[in-house]
């Protein structure tokens, strides 16, 4: 069993989610923090179950996630 990392945002119409380290795209939503986060797992574990090793991006395993706030000027 790996233990993956997911990242849940939170938007105006609902909740996405999705997890770090596999390669593609595998995201997750829901009306609820839940409902995304169950649905991104879901989607992780059939991505992996498809693909197998070759799912995951094993060039850098991703220790913490971390989210910040930035402002950002254009020129």
């Amino acid at each position: 069993m790996k233990k993956l990392k997911f990242v849940v945002e939170k938007h105006r119409d609902g909740y996405v989610a999705y997890p770090l380290g596999l390669k593609g795209a595998v995201v997750g939503e829901g009306d609820s923090y839940e409902s995304a986060l169950a649905d991104a797992k879901s989607a992780a574990a059939f991505h992996i179950e498809s693909f197998g090793k070759e799912a995951f991006d094993d060039q850098d395993e991703v220790m913490e996630a971390f989210v910040t706030e930035a402002s950002l000027t254009t020129g």
